[in-house]
């Protein structure tokens, strides 16, 4: 059923870009100034021979969202958010495979659904989206950027708008020219959003900060420095949503299984992730059966990369403030350059985080 929300003012200031950022983008247009006025007044004399600095690429820094290199015009673009079911019948999903950062979070009857971040790539179009939770503001407000939902209660609503991310929501004005119910899923699972479209009509905001740090190379990051051999990350989330990871050497990724079963894109091939991040977290069940994964404060948890994988603190201060990850003695942990599923498995019974 098409969730129909009243129109609301929209109120919010996006997170600053980050200093890295702001010094590349100067620097270009520093030089761009110069070549201008080289070539208003230079001389008549015979031109010069060309150098090796004239064909130089253009200036790269590394994404804010997962440490690869990027172009000025990935590292001056807003992120993007979306909230993403997992129930069975929204499978296969669109536009995971290009996902930057996917949280798994607990919902009603023990099933999970995702709040899946989109920078370095933009898909032409992702979803299927479903709505707001009361744990997703803590979840996307580091970001900044935008948000896009389904819908969802009014005081999780609420609570989403009071955040410095712009919000696009299914059935208002500001999102009908990005949002459609396609034909390829019943309802409430076939709400689709144009993502290509809405980052080209959003591109005011500001780049999101950096969330997790990583290091400059894969044989850099922490798990592979100090960690120990995994063959298997199981992230059992309750009897119906029990999830793994399998580190496949040939590929250089984890492939993620689903109740057992590979889970497939839309290519067919299965879901893979350079960093898996299986943090423990407390639940708070005071919104009567929606239970919100609690981010403030801190916990344990497990960081995989390339085959091995290191014991892990989380902590979070703020709901503005990134998810922080350390080892044991306190050092940061560096994830390798690429993408990250993180699973928030709640400290209930009948949940685990199993390493193997």
């Amino acid at each position: 059923m098409r969730e129909t929300l009243p129109v609301r003012s929209e109120s919010f200031s996006p997170v600053s870009a980050s200093a890295r950022i702001r010094r590349i983008i100067a620097v270009c247009a520093l030089g761009a100034v110069m070549l201008t006025g080289c070539a208003e007044h230079g001389d008549a004399g015979p031109s010069a021979a060309p150098t090796e600095n004239a064909t130089e690429p253009a200036p790269q820094a590394a994404a804010p969202l997962t440490g690869m290199p990027a172009d000025l015009e990935v590292l001056g673009r807003p992120s993007l958010a979306a909230k993403i079911g997992n129930d069975v019948e929204a499978r296969p999903q669109r536009g995971l495979d290009r996902a930057d950062l996917v949280f798994e979070e607990l919902v009603e009857g023990g099933l999970t659904r995702y709040v899946a971040f989109w920078q370095s790539q933009i898909p032409e179009e992702l979803g299927p989206l479903r709505s707001i939770r009361p744990m997703d503001p803590d979840i996307i407000s580091p970001f900044g950027g935008i948000v896009a939902y389904s819908g969802g209660q009014q005081i999780f609503l609420d609570q989403m708008e009071n955040t410095p991310v712009k919000n696009f929501i299914h059935g208002q004005p500001n999102a009908d020219p990005f949002m459609y119910r396609s034909k390829d899923k019943p309802a409430p699972h076939n709400v689709i959003l144009r993502a290509e479209k809405l980052i080209k009509d959003q591109q005011g905001l500001s780049a999101p900060p950096t969330q997790f740090e990583h290091a400059e190379t894969a044989e850099g990051a922490s798990a592979l420095q100090g960690g120990t051999p995994v063959a298997t990350i199981h992230a059992t989330f309750s009897a119906s949503r029990q999830q793994s990871w399998a580190w496949d050497a040939n590929q250089g990724v984890f492939l993620r299984s689903q109740q057992g079963k590979p889970d497939p894109d839309t290519d067919g091939k299965t879901r893979s992730a350079t960093n898996v991040i299986a943090l423990r977290v407390n639940i708070d069940n005071r919104y009567q059966g929606v239970p919100k994964t609690v981010l403030i404060g801190s916990g344990t948890g497990h960081v995989a990369t390339g085959g091995q994988v290191i014991p892990v603190t989380w902590s979070k201060t703020e709901a503005t403030a990134p998810i922080t990850l350390t080892t044991e003695a306190g050092e940061p942990i560096l994830l390798a350059p690429g993408n990250a599923w993180v699973e928030l498995v709640p400290l209930i019974s009948g949940a685990e985080v199993r390493l193997e």
